[in-house]
């Protein structure tokens, strides 16, 4: 089922992508997308590294962080280590930044473009262990076309 799930979002994304390639407005759609497909979200969008550190995008949810170090919270770690986190309990991760309480579980997709990490895309969920590595599959895949499509 999951399967099915991201390769429609997969597919949805690439039509959105297609005629498309503005930062803002690519990352908009996005995170629109994935909080309108995917269920038990409390959050998903993007965060652009700039300065050094990375910067709030487009997103859905709540308001949130809007500067995160590198190597800080599940976010700059997944910069640090440019790798997927995926944390089944986010009180359980050291470190990690509540930008809203009603959070527990995480997973953050490194966006690199031309072997520079460029941002994140962040998505939390209220449920424990919202994700698996289908999860991380589907998104990375998200994650690669919107890359690919994207200039920055």
């Amino acid at each position: 089922m999951k399967a099915e799930l991201y390769d429609e979002l997969a597919r949805q994304a690439r039509g959105l992508l297609e005629d498309e390639r503005d930062l803002i407005a690519n990352a908009a759609n996005v995170a629109a997308l994935i909080w309108q497909i995917v269920p038990d979200l409390n959050w998903a969008g993007f965060y652009f590294l700039k300065g050094g550190e990375l910067v709030l995008g487009p997103f859905q949810g709540k308001p949130a962080c809007v500067r995160i170090a590198v190597g800080k919270g599940v976010c700059g770690t997944a910069v640090a280590l440019r790798e997927t986190m995926l944390v089944e309990d986010v009180h359980a991760f050291a470190g990690h930044i509540a930008c809203d309480a009603a959070s527990n579980s995480e997973l953050v997709v490194p966006l690199i473009k031309g072997g520079v990490v460029r941002g994140v895309l962040d998505i939390d969920s209220p449920l424990l262990a919202r994700f698996d590595s289908a999860d991380r599959t589907g998104f990375e895949a998200v994650v690669q076309l919107f890359v690919a499509g994207t200039d920055f």
